[in-house]
């Protein structure tokens, strides 16, 4: 296969539903496709994949990877802590509210 970079983002404060429609949606394409596709979106959520996506391109490039020839071998989005937001004031209890952990794998990919 090759060298391999790594980017993780844990307890995003992002919708796992969405997470994982564009964790499919990028999954196996090139890095340059991916970025254009999440540029063009506009959520939350595909800004903080984005961001997640330079940072795994930015690790390969230290790694010496070749970038052009890079593709996103695994991109996945599972289930977060789950905690409870503060009210203010007398409240007795606040609003749950859920995280999401993100990872992509970025792999060189071999002529052959």
């Amino acid at each position: 296969m090759g060298k391999t970079s790594i980017a993780k983002i844990y307890n995003a404060h992002v919708s796992l539903k969405k997470s994982i429609e564009i964790c499919d949606l990028i999954r196996y394409k090139k890095v340059e496709d991916a970025e254009k596709l999440l540029e063009r979106m506009n959520s939350k959520t595909s800004k903080k994949i984005l961001e997640l996506l330079k940072n795994a391109k930015e690790n390969a490039r230290r790694l010496n990877l070749n970038l052009s020839k890079l593709y996103i071998k695994s991109a996945k989005a599972d289930k977060g802590e789950k905690f409870i937001r503060p009210r203010s004031r007398a409240r007795f209890r606040g609003r749950k509210m859920k995280s999401t952990h993100l990872e992509i794998i970025l792999c060189e990919k071999n002529a052959g």
